[in-house]
């Protein structure tokens, strides 16, 4: 019914705006392109691009059609390198992690992926880790490490070291002699997590209490960000442990005691996959990861 070729063209001319970008690609006219691209709309009997302006866009059944298309060349390409090249990973491999990872191991263990499969590409995507449960759901992730609570079903899940969250201010703030209390907490502005986070829920449940007055909370989707922002005075904050030990930049922050109805939960990452499809990649990043996982901790 249809060629991968065609689905190669197609993804072409998507990333490329237009048909004739697509064409020079390819050393053919336009106006071949063109056709082959109105054949094979004959063939589906579907319209895959809107022709109604100058901008080229997928239809929503285009968009519907390369999606699987793509799957199924994913699909091609994972039986090829199977079946010539077992045991060599090859090609290009999509992980996602929570940002929390990029301050903790991402480096090291994207290191030692690169040395012991050399022929591979990496494609990286940071995101919540509800957002990359529903990436990996959709088959736009091959592995990703996220928050264990997020695990989408049916696939397994590899337990890393807990996360210690720890309360931040900047290194400026005067401190009291004594641990902070939850209601001395409130008196600040309070940076951390984005909200629908379970650290977030987490900040947001502990002030919620009759006799302590609300602070005002805000979320970002940026652990970066809330480090900056705690360094610059705009308020405390909540942050991994992890992530402000092993920083290479001074960001003049401190921590700040509390007592024990304060401390937050620790927060606990997974590496997830299908095992139907990506095992091999899967337990690849496993062994990297717990290779490096709070060495220096």
């Amino acid at each position: 019914m249809f060629e991968f070729k065609d689905i190669e063209i197609l993804q072409d001319i998507v990333k490329a705006g237009g048909f004739r970008a697509a064409a020079q690609k390819y050393d053919l006219s336009q106006s071949a392109i063109s056709s082959r691209v109105s054949t094979l709309e004959k063939k589906l009997g579907i319209m895959l691009f809107d022709r109604s302006n100058r901008q080229v866009r997928l239809t929503a059944a285009g968009l519907r059609f390369l999606e699987e298309a793509q799957r199924l060349s994913r699909a091609r390409d994972r039986i090829w390198q199977e079946l010539t090249h077992p045991g060599e990973l090859s090609g290009t491999v999509r992980i996602g992690v929570a940002e929390t990872i990029v301050h903790t191991i991402l480096t090291d263990m994207l290191n030692k992926l690169k040395d012991d499969y050399p022929k591979v590409r990496f494609e990286l995507s940071v995101d919540t880790s509800g957002q990359l449960a529903m990436t990996m759901a959709d088959d736009a992730l091959d592995v990703a490490i996220m928050l264990r609570e997020s695990v989408p079903q049916g696939a397994v899940a590899a337990a890393l070291k807990p996360v210690q969250l720890g309360w931040y201010c900047t290194g400026s703030m005067e401190l009291p002699d004594h641990p902070m209390s939850l209601a001395e907490l409130a008196e600040h502005a309070i940076v951390t997590f984005p909200k629908g986070t379970p650290p977030f829920r987490e900040v947001e449940s502990i002030f919620s209490a009759p006799d302590i007055s609300p602070p005002a909370l805000h979320g970002s989707a940026s652990l970066s960000t809330v480090k900056h922002l705690v360094g610059g005075g705009f308020g405390i904050g909540v942050l991994p442990s992890l992530m402000v030990t092993n920083s290479v930049w001074d960001e003049h922050i401190k921590a700040i005691p509390v007592q024990e109805e304060a401390r937050l939960t620790d927060l606990h990452f997974v590496i997830s996959y299908y095992p139907e499809r990506n095992r091999e990649i899967g337990e690849a990043v496993i062994e990297a990861a717990r290779l490096f996982d709070q060495t220096d901790r």
